[in-house]
């Protein structure tokens, strides 16, 4: 007969066992990512959600990461994600802020017409489907997509299938385009000084970490209070994004193994979820989850094309600024092509807080609806 206190006893164990698990596999996968960082996208993320599908199938390990690594990891991608938002950079395209908002909130349509048309042609429902269509922001998404009730593994086929379909034609795209000099004040180098073995994008680590630790703490405590969508990654991302556009504090952001270990942690997290049933249902969705990429993708395009004759603004310039794909690789692109980091980064920093903190609003109000349609038939 189990008493309470047995029964207690084997849950320390499970969980304990499971953080062994974890810090097993965690270092296979770090550097697994770092071995195909130079020819994979979002290397640290895809490679660990891949490598924990395979471990998943074969039935050795098959577990959501523990509850403590979860939302250590949600904390430090919103405090990441607050310090993608540079007013110097905002500065240098303030005349042509209109028509760059303007862009921003068409794209949040176009996504959830293309949210819309997943739903009904492959039937995810309506929260997985906002998610794995939403532009911009692809880890917050797969973070985010359990405390919104959604599907975290089809929420991240559908967003690497779009980030990979991004940087693969981005350059081919460009090459057709003449380059010219980088201009501006360039600020794609989000990466942070010092190297891999840093783990904040400061000089000072100490003071970064001590940084680090007082916006995380704030923001969790703070994203409640404030009624937050998925609290522990928005609070700390607004406490993050307030002191970086004041200038305040700096040289906080989870920088080289810290941000390895993050992006590690939320890639193999979702792979560990996978089942063989799972992987079946991903092949019944891949024709609708392609043509609504392929159309978000084309839609933005026509965008940039557009805002490039209003704005005089070279098109590979608003085309960079206006490409569904992640935040980072589209950095490293535009760094790589000379173009303007200022007008991009400035784009695509806005289309993340406005996407981030939309989408568990859009998801709450389609779902209400739904249920109260489904209520009154």
């Amino acid at each position: 007969m189990n008493t309470p206190r047995t029964a207690r006893g084997r849950g320390i164990t499970c969980r304990a066992s499971r953080l062994v698990a974890w810090a097993a596999v965690l270092p296979i996968t770090v550097v697994a990512g770092e071995l195909g960082e130079p020819a994979v996208p979002s290397s640290h993320m895809l490679i660990p959600l891949l490598l924990g599908l395979a471990i998943a199938l074969t039935g050795r390990m098959r577990d959501h990461a523990p509850a403590v690594l979860n939302r250590t990891s949600q904390v430090l991608l919103g405090v990441l994600m607050g310090t993608y938002l540079d007013l110097s950079a905002l500065g240098h395209v303030a005349g042509s802020i209109a028509p760059l908002a303007a862009v921003t909130l068409v794209t949040l349509l176009l996504c959830q017409a293309a949210a819309f048309a997943m739903a009904r042609l492959s039937g995810v429902d309506r929260a997985t489907a906002t998610l794995g269509m939403i532009a911009g922001g692809s880890a917050a998404a797969v973070a985010s997509a359990e405390d919104l009730d959604a599907d975290g593994r089809l929420v991240a086929f559908m967003q690497y299938l779009r980030l990979g379909f991004i940087v693969a034609s981005t350059p081919v795209l460009l090459s057709w385009i003449p380059s010219r000099p980088q201009e501006g004040t360039g600020t794609g180098a989000r990466g942070g000084a010092g190297g891999p073995w840093h783990l904040v994008s400061g000089h000072d680590q100490v003071w970064g970490l001590i940084v680090l630790a007082a916006v995380a703490l704030l923001g969790v405590l703070l994203g409640p209070r404030l009624r937050l969508p998925s609290p522990a990654m928005m609070g700390p991302m607004l406490v993050s994004a307030v002191l970086t556009a004041t200038g305040l504090a700096g040289g906080f952001a989870p920088s080289g193994m810290l941000r390895t270990l993050l992006f590690t942690m939320i890639g193999l997290d979702v792979g560990l979820r996978f089942s063989r049933r799972a992987v079946r249902r991903l092949r019944r969705i891949l024709p609708a989850a392609l043509a609504c990429t392929l159309a978000v993708s084309a839609a933005c395009a026509a965008m940039a094309w557009t805002l490039s004759a209003v704005t005089h603004i070279p098109f590979g310039d608003t085309y960079l600024a206006t490409t569904p794909g992640g935040i980072n690789a589209v950095l490293a692109t535009a760094s790589s092509a000379h173009a303007n980091l200022p007008l991009i980064s400035s784009v695509q920093s806005l289309r993340l807080f406005a996407m981030a903190f939309l989408a568990p609003l859009l998801i709450r109000l389609t779902v209400h609806r739904s249920r109260t349609g489904g209520a009154t038939r």
